[in-house]
């Protein structure tokens, strides 16, 4: 049972750490998905400039040697972009989808003036120094910009002052025409004093121009700037996106859906495990109940059905893993029905004998009674004249059935107060070979067994033991008397003592008839064996459950051992005790 509770104990600690460790996994794989997410919407605003940065951290450096990442490299060819990486001393060390025209190393100048312009040879350039390594490099995503160069064109033809000039308005729409563009003219304070279109906002706030160049993912147009030193104004030139869609993103309400989807996850593993596990633990406990309700109608046979048998056993006979948790209290029920079963049939088996017990008492007294009973009715009837032999004869016979019938119930009466433990006895030391010795003496000098040899065989020293002088003589008469009264004339009887370690051994043994293995086995049940009023009550079935009985009330116990035809032994053992015993044990 220990082990079980170990089990147990081991079993739910491993699966609650295990199920901690499963949904700290789940947290973890969500949260990542969740600022994959965000980090990947937060480039759609800010691509390409956003997307310089993961460029970067995506890029394997090795050996001064710098490898794209194929996913990027798929999505620049895609774009038309281009990506190089710079080291230290200015020559490149990795590149993809680069323009033959630019070069394989920079001066120090070109880096400075590509990092304040954004701008080289045509290209629109972002750059970013990446310093995670010991040596810093330089990155580069560039790009044609044709609308820049269209803007920086048309402001240098169509322009006076800073605005459109009215002459060249109508030249310059028919060139916004063929991009479906539009320029719109705004001052330092953001308002709009010129515009090729009439649906153009007419005040932008100070972040507004700033985040359509930072964050171009979020607007539907692709924002093109262009400022004129000299009067203050900025050109915006708005094209319209090929084949991409605004992205409207918010990194709290993204966080939120993000969060819910989460919990529905949580949620939904949770109500798994919780469904996994009612129908883990519920299915050995329906198994318990179905075994119950049969123990219940008394099928101790049937612990398991066959369907249940091939749901709990492999075909190896070894129990299925969900079960293994339960082997002792599996093997427990087993147990438990094997008992039960014993315990059914060991009951049956006593209502038997005590059915035939009882037979055999009111046998053993009926027969006493007719024959008391009919010489009172023929004494009572006065057709006869009887002599006084006769009359003695009668009353001898009456008499002694009468004391046959008064032993057998004083035996009852025995039995009942051993049974009890209400039997008035005094336990005193007593030397074992003497009171052996006297008993025998006893049956010796009976002269109505004369036929029945008798024999004692002692021990050197003395034995003492704590007995009942009364009940122990009792106990070795019925013993005695069994052997007298199942074996024919002749048969020898012997009473030996010994003593082993710290225990007295009695043996009664005979070599007479012997008696079978049922007899043997049921011999000390308590009228076993019926008696003639012919025979002493002594050696009656009764007689030996009372033997036993005594023999317990001496703290000693009582086993019997026959062969058909050779013989019967009866040994019983005591332990050693009283004063004088006490003392002849630490001599010995």
């Amino acid at each position: 049972m220990m082990s079980l509770r170990r089990r147990l104990a081991f079993h739910f600690s491993l699966q609650f750490i295990s199920i901690i460790v499963f949904v700290a996994i789940i947290s973890l794989v969500l949260l990542f998905v969740l600022l994959t997410h965000l980090n990947r919407e937060a480039m759609k605003q800010n691509f390409p400039a956003g997307a310089l940065e993961n460029i970067a951290i995506d890029t394997q450096i090795e050996k001064n040697k710098a490898t794209i990442s194929d996913t990027w490299k798929q999505q620049l060819q895609d774009r038309n972009l281009w990506v190089q990486v710079v080291d230290m001393e200015g020559d490149v060390i990795g590149s993809e989808n680069t323009p033959e025209l630019l070069p394989d190393s920079y001066s120090v100048t070109e880096i400075l003036q590509i990092e304040k312009t954004n701008y080289y040879e045509g290209f629109y350039v972002y750059s970013q120094v990446d310093t995670t390594f010991k040596d810093p490099y330089f990155y580069m995503l560039g790009y044609e910009n044709k609308e820049r160069e269209s803007l920086q064109r048309w402001f240098s033809l169509y322009s006076s002052n800073g605005r459109i000039s009215g002459d060249n308005l109508k030249q310059l729409k028919e060139e916004l025409k063929k991009v479906e563009g539009s320029i719109q003219v705004i001052n330092q304070e953001g308002k709009v004093v010129q515009s090729t279109s009439d649906k153009m906002k007419e005040v932008y706030k100070p972040l507004d121009v700033l985040v359509r160049t930072t964050s171009p993912g979020k607007f539907d147009t692709h924002s093109t700037i262009f400022i004129d030193p000299k009067s203050g104004l900025t050109w915006i030139l708005n094209t319209p996106k090929q084949g991409a869609e605004p992205v409207a993103f918010s990194i709290f309400s993204e966080m939120i859906k993000l969060i819910i989807i989460a919990a529905v996850v949580l949620l939904t593993l949770t109500l798994g495990i919780s469904f996994w596990q009612g129908f883990r633990y519920s299915q050995p406990l329906l198994l318990f109940t179905s075994w119950l309700e049969r123990m219940g109608h008394g099928k101790y046979g049937e612990v398991l059905t066959e369907k249940e048998r091939k749901k709990v056993f492999k075909r190896n006979g070894k129990l299925r893993l969900r079960y293994k948790l339960y082997q002792e209290v599996i093997g427990a029920f087993y147990e438990m029905a094997e008992k039960l079963s014993a315990t059914e049939k060991e009951r049956d088996r006593l209502e038997k004998t005590r059915e035939e017990w009882m037979t055999g008492i009111s046998h053993d007294l009926r027969t006493p009674l007719s024959t008391i009973q009919g010489y009172a009715h023929l004494l009572e009837s006065g057709q006869y004249r009887w002599t006084d032999e006769e009359l003695l004869d009668m009353g001898k016979m009456i008499r002694e059935k009468g004391d046959y019938m008064t032993a057998l119930i004083e035996d009852f009466s025995l039995a009942f107060q051993l049974k009890n433990q209400s039997l008035p006895h005094q336990l005193k030391p007593a030397e074992l070979n003497e009171l052996i010795r006297d008993i025998m003496l006893k049956f010796a000098n009976d002269l109505t067994l004369e036929d029945v040899p008798f024999t004692f065989k002692g021990t050197d020293s003395n034995l003492y033991i704590h007995a009942d002088r009364r009940w122990f003589e009792r106990m070795l008469d019925n013993l005695i008397y069994n052997g007298i009264k199942h074996n024919p004339k002749g048969t020898s009887i012997t009473a030996s003592v010994s003593r082993h370690g710290e225990s007295a051994i009695v043996t009664i043994s005979d070599n007479g008839a012997g008696m079978d293995e049922e007899t043997v086995r049921y011999l000390f049940d308590r009228y076993f064996r019926g008696t003639s009023t012919d025979e002493q009550t002594e050696g009656a079935g009764l007689g030996m459950s009372i033997a036993r009985a005594i023999a317990e009330l001496h703290g000693g116990t009582i086993h019997v051992s026959s062969v058909k035809d050779k013989g019967t032994v009866f040994r019983l053992e005591f332990p050693l005790g009283g004063e004088r015993g006490e003392r002849h044990l630490r001599k010995s």
